[in-house]
């Protein structure tokens, strides 16, 4: 099974995760829009990227496992509306693809991997005990999206019991 593991939002990642196994991670694609150079999510890019690495793949052994984010109290509303707009952005591609979407709180995979009100690059520290093979890519202390996409991908091929 491939499991694509989706830290939304313009600093997110999404993660190729395939029978436990790192196979890739992406930083958001993002693109600049207007004149003063704002980032929003390229979607084009997304598209491509999972496209990619799911062609030769049957839609029945994907599943997009997508972090179920909402408002948090002090974001500004731009801010939150941007986060919003990729979110949705990310959900119409997988629509679009026709492949089955499941959401997960971040306080649900956080407290599975023992990271509730642990510092942001805990999940960073968490990854590369899980997947040392990986730590070259997880280098950076800007790399806890990557972390971050990756631990949700884990989560789901962790906990997912498959009822078919």
């Amino acid at each position: 099974m491939l499991i694509i593991g989706i830290d939304p939002g313009i600093s997110g990642s999404i993660c190729f995760l395939k029978d436990g196994r790192i196979l890739d991670v992406v930083e958001m694609p993002t693109m600049t829009e207007g004149k003063k150079n704002k980032k929003q999510v390229n979607g084009s890019q997304i598209y491509n990227e999972i496209k990619h690495r799911t062609e030769k793949i049957d839609k029945n052994d994907i599943k997009v496992v997508i972090e179920q984010v909402s408002a948090m109290p002090g974001q500004g509303v731009t801010s939150m509306f941007n986060f919003g707009q990729s979110f949705g952005i990310l959900k119409g591609i997988c629509s679009a693809m026709q492949l089955p979407m499941y959401f997960v709180r971040p306080a649900k995979w956080k407290k599975y991997f023992n990271l509730i009100n642990s510092e942001k690059d805990a999940s960073r520290t968490k990854a590369i005990e899980i997947f040392p093979y990986f730590s070259s890519n997880l280098a950076k202390k800007k790399d806890s999206n990557k972390a971050d996409a990756i631990l949700i991908a884990s989560f789901f091929f962790e906990t997912f019991r498959n009822d078919e």
